[in-house]
């Protein structure tokens, strides 16, 4: 006796696409798309881009933005800020010879309770001396640790992702000793008002304003 033939279901009918946007702060702009079976399954993706893939501006591809899918409300997936970065590509080509790279890396609670790592650094025109680089890497402490407890985290990213951040830095320091570009390298959300503990993979937030920082960096074989 012959046996029925079953009839193969083709899974990929059984999928939706979703459109990824980023949150409202940033103007819900597509971040993605993606394809699932069920929106559960979408839950807590990372999804990372370019502002430049955002905004349709390539000039800006050099700084990358990551987001995590936190809820789905009909075919489209909501985000979270997770954190940006500037390629290393760029970082590169902005190191010259016979100048001082001055890092930060600080740990800051926002107005509104979120505990954030940023990391700014300036760059000099030229090699500068121990004293103007502790002396510039206070300044740029100062500068982010007093604008980051005075603002919503909304604001505050806001203000680094579009550079208000860096000319604040520029402006305050290149008194100092003269600045050829100052840059918020990397930010990462550590902690959310809503979390109650931190996941292990993720970093462990520092006491509220915390500042940790970096050695002094002199760059003198790159350019």
């Amino acid at each position: 006796m012959a046996r029925k033939q079953q009839k193969k279901v083709d899974s990929w009918k059984e999928k939706k696409w979703y459109n990824i946007v980023a949150p409202e702060f940033l103007n819900r702009t597509q971040v993605g798309q993606t394809i699932a079976s069920d929106p559960a399954l979408m839950m807590d993706r990372i999804i990372e881009t370019t502002v430049g893939e955002m905004t349709n501006d390539m000039s800006k591809n050099n700084m990358k933005m990551r987001f995590r899918i936190v809820r789905v409300n009909g075919d489209v997936a909501e985000t979270a800020f997770l954190g940006h970065m500037l390629t290393n590509d760029y970082l590169r080509s902005i190191v010259k010879r016979q100048t001082s790279k001055i890092d930060a890396i600080l740990t800051v609670r926002t107005a509104d309770g979120y505990i954030i790592n940023i990391k700014p650094t300036c760059f000099t025109v030229k090699r500068a001396r121990t004293s103007q680089i502790k002396a510039i890497r206070n300044m740029m402490t100062r500068i982010v640790v007093r604008r980051a407890v005075k603002s919503n985290f909304e604001d505050l990213i806001q203000e680094i992702v579009t550079g208000k951040m860096s000319s604040a830095i520029y402006k305050q320091t290149k008194n100092i000793y003269p600045l050829r570009r100052v840059e918020v390298r990397k930010t990462e959300v550590v902690k959310t008002p809503s979390q109650r503990r931190i996941p292990q993979q993720e970093a462990v937030a520092a006491p509220a304003n915390t500042v940790e920082v970096a050695a002094d960096v002199n760059e003198a074989d790159e350019s």
